[in-house]
């Protein structure tokens, strides 16, 4: 049985709205209200949370709604070797209790915290290896629900990850097409089409997604940044600036450290549009910024922004 979306949202939730049914065992009712005292403690208490979880899975191991919450404990902590583990137990649970349907985003959740395990490794084989282990979880999970957009958009990550570009570009298409309106969609292809020199189809991609989404809303942050990389490569500064002026001006929030080479391309750009005043303001906001991780990470840019406000008889501060 392959349940909606309806039913995915509420895994879980259906958990702390139960009720003692007649015939249930005494240990599957105390499974259930530990599960509900860990509910109730877990924004202020997570440890103890779990501890009361854990306890709920000895008490009634076959009740996968309650490994599943465990499981997102877990994901609340960053502990993605245990959450996986939880994940696979709320599976193999859930196998044992055919009544209520088959779970997709158990296995949906099992590769996310599979790739965030992938990400931890330094040696790239070993990297390329644990994310050959994400691959099955999210393929199981479009085979027990085919509108799960989420399982075919991170599929192709994890087969980015593994260097097969084709398959990639297959499975981004495909979360595409089975939820056009999610945004977060669209940037990864397009950029791997440009990365690909694909650069017809990029634009296509980012012109798609200008059309189903808002300039201001915080995933068109991406869309807007290799629009512009696409129109400074056709010599439209101009329409570069325009891009790029969009993506800074979008909130960010905790993420708002992506707008700092903004400064620098925007700088960049009102240069070779001989408007020097916007080319020195935004020059000087990157050259301040250009100190630890900062100029760690752009040592060229931060050269060159340098050099480029000497030009003008600028200084940085």
């Amino acid at each position: 049985m392959k349940l909606g979306k309806a039913c995915r949202l509420g895994a879980g939730v259906a958990l702390l709205a139960a009720t003692f049914l007649p015939g249930c065992s005494r240990n599957k009712q105390e499974a259930i209200l530990r599960a509900n005292e860990a509910e109730n403690i877990r924004k202020s208490d997570k440890q103890a949370a779990i501890e009361k979880l854990d306890e709920a899975t000895r008490l009634d191991p076959d009740n996968h709604h309650i490994w599943f919450k465990l499981a997102t404990v877990y994901e609340e902590k960053e502990d993605w070797q245990k959450m996986a583990e939880a994940l696979q137990n709320a599976i193999n649970a859930d196998e044992r209790s055919k009544e209520d349907g088959t779970w997709a985003n158990y296995h949906a959740k099992r590769g996310y915290a599979l790739e965030r395990l992938a990400l931890q490794k330094k040696e790239p084989k070993a990297r390329a290896d644990a994310y050959e282990l994400a691959k099955a979880p999210y393929l199981k999970c479009i085979e027990l629900d085919e509108n799960y957009a989420d399982c075919y958009h991170q599929l192709g990550n994890v087969y980015l990850w593994t260097d097969d570009e084709q398959k990639a570009i297959q499975y981004y298409t495909d979360a595409i097409a089975h939820n056009p309106d999610e945004l977060r969609f669209y940037a990864p292809l397009a950029e791997l089409y440009l990365n690909l020199n694909y650069n017809d189809l990029a634009e296509k991609v980012l012109t798609e997604a200008k059309n189903h989404g808002k300039p201001e809303a915080k995933e068109m942050w991406g869309v807007h940044v290799l629009m512009g990389q696409i129109l400074q490569e056709k010599g439209d500064f101009a329409g570069e600036v325009t891009e790029l002026e969009a993506a800074k001006a979008i909130n960010l929030g905790d993420d708002a450290d992506q707008n700092i080479l903004i400064l620098y391309s925007l700088g960049v750009a009102y240069s070779d549009l001989k408007k020097d005043q916007k080319a020195v303001e935004n020059l000087k906001g990157f050259a301040v910024r250009c100190k630890g991780n900062i100029a760690n990470q752009y040592p060229d840019q931060c050269d060159s922004t340098t050099s480029l406000l000497a030009k003008y008889g600028a200084t940085p501060q």
